[in-house]
């Protein structure tokens, strides 16, 4: 089954091509240039954005993949959650080209989406196949979820965060640090000049349950700041990196502790780590030596694919085409929020 997959939720505009477990184009276009002056996304101007883009990275997928429209089964879009404005325009799209082609169209979860990214590949490399049920620890700007999948298609939840998502805490710290925007990649290179041990900071709801809050540890880092003056130090400062490698030990450590205590809760059979936040390498690292002295797989996608992208739209919309799942007709809606369970 071949399927065009579609990804317009916030800031990235994307399309990709996806046969039978393997991605065959994958086109991401960014919009990093135009939100950075502003600290963050402008939900304005990533609509505009993708009105401008969609239909040149759908076109772009096609010829990449050497295929046309009347080749495709079937279209799927990322439905929600999102930027109701952003989400929008790429559902349209996706309606009006599956109307014109007469091709069905399958709305996607785009957090269900990042979960099952690690389980497809590029040509010529077979994708993974995971022993169910699986924990999955999707990290990103908006969510830390902690999800069961039973299947491929069944989620249900196991915790979520209370307040900030680790990805905003990233982003927002970063801020504070004068590190710009995004946030993540500036915490972490600082992070590796510093010790972590000179500001132990608080490990939120650590060994609590299954939730997050990351609210508190932001703040924890805004009073250190204040208290020892950092915003007067010269940027190459030792402590500005000590303070941003306490930040980033917290978050991997509280993440890490969770993703353990699901495992040993679920007895299940893996583990997956998934989100923007999954590309951080301390995370990765941390989670790796977790899984294997546990002695279970830890499931990660590549780099590119743990931020946004329409391919892990167009795989989790194959298996829902193939099941005859969440089949849009012209009066579907986007769905801001929307829980995977």
């Amino acid at each position: 089954m071949l399927v065009l997959g579609l990804e317009s939720s916030c800031d990235e505009t994307a399309a990709a091509l996806y046969e039978d477990g393997v991605v065959l184009a994958d086109v991401v276009r960014g919009q990093l240039d135009l939100h950075r002056l502003y600290g963050g996304v402008v939900p304005e101007i990533a609509s505009r954005a993708h009105l401008e883009a969609v239909d040149q990275v759908a076109a772009q997928a096609l010829a990449e993949a050497g295929r046309g429209l009347a080749d495709i089964s079937g279209l799927a879009v990322t439905q929600g959650p999102g930027l109701v404005g952003a989400l929008l325009v790429a559902l349209s799209f996706a309606k009006g080209l599956g109307f014109a082609a007469g091709r069905p169209v399958t709305g996607v979860n785009h957090v269900k989406a990042h979960a099952l990214s690690p389980f497809m590949a590029r040509p010529g490399a077979p994708p993974p196949v995971p022993d169910f049920p699986l924990v999955a620890l999707v990290v990103s700007g908006g969510h830390s979820h902690l999800y069961l999948l039973a299947d491929h298609l069944t989620f249900s939840l196991l915790g979520r965060t209370r307040d900030d998502a680790a990805g905003e805490a990233f982003d927002k710290t970063a801020k504070l640090l004068g590190l710009g925007y995004p946030g993540g990649r500036a915490i972490e290179e600082l992070a590796a000049r510093g010790d972590p041990s000179v500001y132990r900071l608080p490990r939120p709801l650590w060994r609590e349950g299954l939730d997050f809050s990351f609210s508190g540890l932001k703040t924890q880092v805004l009073t250190i700041y204040r208290r020892d003056n950092l915003a007067d130090r010269p940027a190459d400062d030792p402590a500005l990196a000590d303070l941003a490698a306490g930040f980033q030990a917290a978050v991997v450590e509280v993440l890490v502790d969770k993703l353990r205590a699901a495992l040993k809760t679920t007895r299940a059979e893996g583990a997956v780590l998934a989100g923007g936040v999954a590309a951080n390498g301390a995370l990765r690292a941390a989670a790796l030596e977790m899984t294997q002295a546990l002695g279970r797989p830890l499931f990660v996608p590549p780099l590119a694919w743990c931020a946004d992208n329409a391919a892990m739209i167009a795989h989790l919309g194959a298996r829902q085409l193939a099941a005859g799942r969440n089949i849009l007709d012209l009066a579907a809606e986007a769905r801001p929020r929307w829980p995977v369970d």
